[in-house]
């Protein structure tokens, strides 16, 4: 007997089953792929944390109009949502090319996913102009607290769309904050509005805005996912290319964004909430490949 032929028949002996055990399927289980669960974790707390601190950025950016004594925005409103679109773009294809190639780039362009991820697009050109819309009228705190309703709308709609339930405990959670956000209404806030009472219209914009983040990431919780052959940076071009015409579209329709100058009242604040944005997009689009919307 060689030495291999004894090596061959150990292994065989401890790769085959004792005596009496069961066979239970665990012996050839898959290795698990994709990000592991502290990763997860640990893009969902940045994102926790850039979704607190974006409206605080945005209400930062304002400035008191000394004629009228109220805050406002300097700077016209989709000047900041335009020039994101404009880095996003940007950054992903330089990305593309960079890590694919110009084989890659050129399949930014395939029609299939390119006529889906703009249609998201375009719907979430719309939530950015109700998110800078509600926050000229409403303060910050005003804003995040009326945002939470979007927990109970998107799982609403996964359901509706996907099929996906929440448990009776998840479904408490989500009506308890959806309370919270009712009462909050009701007694109204100082910081929001004139004599202590809260904008009727910043609330309608706020409430439509989560409508349609709720209705946008659902869709590209389902599509990315449908899609996940390609690079999440690839993907962001394909929904940025409709985001930036809508926005280029509504900021020549707005009376002030090119009339008064497209950098008009930029500070250094208002630089912050261009990388405020441009921050929570990427980490949106990332999070909701990995995880649901929900």
């Amino acid at each position: 007997r060689t030495l291999a032929g004894c090596l061959g028949e150990l292994v065989l002996d401890a790769m085959a089953p004792k005596a009496g055990s069961a066979y239970t399927g665990k012996e050839f289980q898959d290795v698990p792929s994709g990000p592991s669960a502290a990763v997860k974790l640990g893009l969902f707390c940045f994102f926790v944390m850039t979704r607190a601190v974006h409206p605080t950025i945005i209400d930062a950016s304002k400035s008191v109009d000394p004629e009228t004594g109220k805050k406002g925005f300097a700077y016209g409103n989709m000047t900041v949502v335009l020039a994101e679109t404009v880095v996003t773009l940007i950054i992903a294809q330089l990305m593309c090319l960079t890590i694919g190639g110009m084989d890659e780039w050129k399949k930014i362009w395939s029609p299939a996913p390119m006529k889906v991820f703009s249609l998201i697009g375009f719907v979430y050109a719309l939530g950015d102009y109700l998110e800078m819309a509600s926050m000229g009228s409403l303060g910050g705190a005003a804003y995040q607290i009326l945002l939470q309703s979007k927990l109970v709308i998107t799982a609403l709609m996964m359901w509706a769309i996907k099929g996906t339930k929440q448990t009776g405990l998840q479904w408490n959670i989500l009506i308890l904050v959806m309370l919270s956000m009712c009462v909050y209404m009701i007694g109204g806030s100082s910081d929001s509005g004139d004599s202590g009472g809260i904008p009727i219209l910043g609330v309608i914009n706020v409430l439509m805005k989560v409508t349609v983040s709720c209705f946008c990431a659902v869709l590209s919780d389902k599509y990315m996912k449908d899609f996940k052959s390609e690079p999440i940076y690839m993907q962001l071009v394909q929904f940025k290319c409709a985001w930036a015409a809508t926005i280029l579209i509504i900021s020549f329709l707005d009376g002030a964004t090119w009339q008064n100058g497209f950098f008009t009242g930029w500070n250094p604040t208002v630089v912050g909430v261009l990388a405020s944005f441009t921050i929570k997009g990427w980490s949106t689009m990332y999070l909701l490949a990995m995880l649901d919307s929900v």
